[in-house]
């Protein structure tokens, strides 16, 4: 298969391929995945349950991971408005944030979210990165696992996916929460995970980061 193992492109090329790659990865996981909402009988998997109180938001900081990562781009607005308009009786007064970031090693983040009221968080991060799996031209390489990182509280879960860009197969992992306020996916995209097997990319660090991003990017309403 392209793209490993074997000899790694140069570091021009592989810098390339992280741009071609964050476009792939802005169409698979732009939209959230929440489309699979609309064909999901919602009713049993929330039945009984009510709508937590409005307390978070999920905000498009300038910089993310301790400053890694700078904002290139705020797509909330075209991106965020085709979440939000999709019908989904789980999320009540939903609010969609679509963000790219860039970092100057060379590589890129990704960060879809929304923000509301989630009556089932768990059922909303699980659909994010079924969606997600099941976009086009993405493959599904590594199953989701989930993860509990250290000192925030919140279960994280991740995958990796497999697309093919410019003739090379690429790979990009991603990882997703849900809570109620809040639920997002984070793909990081670099030189090095671009070009490596899915199943020797470290998902507990980019679950780590993950945690991180929302302990960023998760403010107090008011």
């Amino acid at each position: 298969m392209p793209g490993w193992p074997g000899a790694q492109p140069p570091k021009k090329k592989r810098t390339g391929l992280v741009v071609g790659i964050t476009v792939a990865v802005l169409a698979v996981v732009g939209g959230l995945g929440y489309t699979a909402f609309k064909v999901m009988d919602i009713g049993k998997s929330v039945a009984g349950s009510g709508f937590p109180s409005a307390e978070y938001r999920l905000t498009v900081e300038q910089k993310l991971l301790d400053g890694e990562f700078t904002l290139a781009s705020d797509m909330s607005r075209d991106k965020g408005k085709e979440i939000e308009n999709t019908y989904d009786p789980s999320i009540r007064n939903p609010k969609a944030v679509v963000a790219q970031y860039t970092s100057s090693k060379g590589g890129a983040l990704v960060l879809s979210g929304m923000w509301g009221q989630l009556k089932s968080p768990e059922f909303a991060r699980r659909k994010m990165l079924s969606g997600a799996a099941e976009a086009d031209g993405a493959t599904l390489a590594v199953p989701a696992r989930k993860f509990t990182p250290d000192g925030y509280g919140i279960t994280v879960e991740c995958q990796v996916l497999q697309q093919k860009t410019n003739g090379t197969t690429t790979s990009f992992p991603m990882c997703a929460w849900g809570d109620g306020n809040t639920g997002a996916m984070v793909a990081v995209i670099t030189p090095e995970t671009a070009v490596k097997a899915p199943d020797s990319i470290d998902l507990t660090q980019l679950a780590a980061d993950t945690a991180k991003v929302r302990s960023e990017a998760r403010k107090p309403i008011g």
